[in-house]
């Protein structure tokens, strides 16, 4: 299979100049009715004039002839080539695809909606105008296989798969790295150098999204009360220790049983405690 490979055509200021030169001396050979020098000057002069290139910055002039590559001029500048050669302009400057969200279904089957963000360049220009019929198209379509790929094998999240250690959502940077590198296999054939590839938006889509709402509400509720109550604990463990070894207060099973879920409800409940104050004995 051929590869790239450039070339550095012929200054085009000095085929510029042979071609002034020419049709200076074709106007005066027809001037002095040397009618053969005439037409030899005008026929270079065409040559001359059909063959100019400018090629800018980042970017580059592909070359054929009667169906054979002859190379790629990646060099900015003024220059001159067979004028017989078919030529065509492929831009190596760096370009964003910021796709659509599409929907698919998690590595669970949950329907997420879930968006790319891809910066890439033309590394190849031989592959990427011959290996595929369109580039730039090849690059959207690849894309968007290599996303929902991704997307069939990880979970949204960790609720229903706890055994999960990477998420799509809590993922970061190693699925961002898994998503760049399936594109990078993909478009390698097109001569396309991946910049990055990212996940750019990720949601649950519609018909799901109150319910996995509400689910993520509960799920965040309980871990709050789970740490409120593991606090409450200590914190009255440590209530009774403190009591006991200073020799405050006596307490039979009881008194500490009362105490504790006295504690308990003050420290776990949603609002502030009222306080009773006991104006008769401990026991009354």
């Amino acid at each position: 299979m051929k590869k790239e490979f450039t070339v550095k055509p012929y200054s085009g200021y000095l085929a510029l100049s042979v071609a002034i030169l020419s049709i200076c001396g074709a106007i005066a050979g027809f001037a002095f009715e040397s009618i053969l020098l005439g037409v030899v000057l005008t026929l270079l002069f065409i040559v001359s004039v059909t063959g100019f290139k400018v090629v800018n910055p980042n970017s580059s002039t592909l070359m054929v002839l009667f169906g054979a590559y002859k190379g790629t001029i990646k060099e900015n500048g003024f220059f001159w080539v067979n004028p017989f050669y078919i030529t065509r302009r492929v831009s190596l400057r760096a370009r964003n695809f910021n796709s659509e969200p599409i929907k698919v279904n998690d590595k669970i089957g949950n329907p997420i909606k879930i968006g790319l963000v891809l910066v890439w360049k033309v590394e190849d220009t031989f592959k990427s105008v011959f290996e595929v019929d369109d580039f730039q198209h090849f690059v959207l379509v690849q894309s968007d296989a290599a996303l929902r790929k991704l997307a069939g094998l990880y979970p949204y999240d960790n609720f229903e798969d706890h055994e999960a250690v990477i998420a799509l959502r809590s993922g970061g940077e190693e699925v961002n790295h898994e998503l760049e590198r399936e594109i990078r296999e993909r478009l390698e054939i097109a001569g396309i150098n991946v910049i990055e590839a990212r996940i750019n938006y990720i949601a649950y889509a519609e018909e799901i999204a109150n319910a996995m709402l509400r689910r993520q509400q509960a799920s965040a509720v309980v871990s709050a009360r789970f740490k409120i109550v593991e606090g409450a604990v200590s914190m009255v463990q440590m209530a009774l220790e403190q009591l006991s070894d200073k020799k405050i207060v006596e307490f039979d099973e009881e008194k500490k049983a009362a105490m504790v879920s006295n504690l308990m409800v003050v420290l776990c409940g949603d609002k502030d405690a009222t306080p009773v104050l006991n104006a008769g004995t401990l026991h009354n």
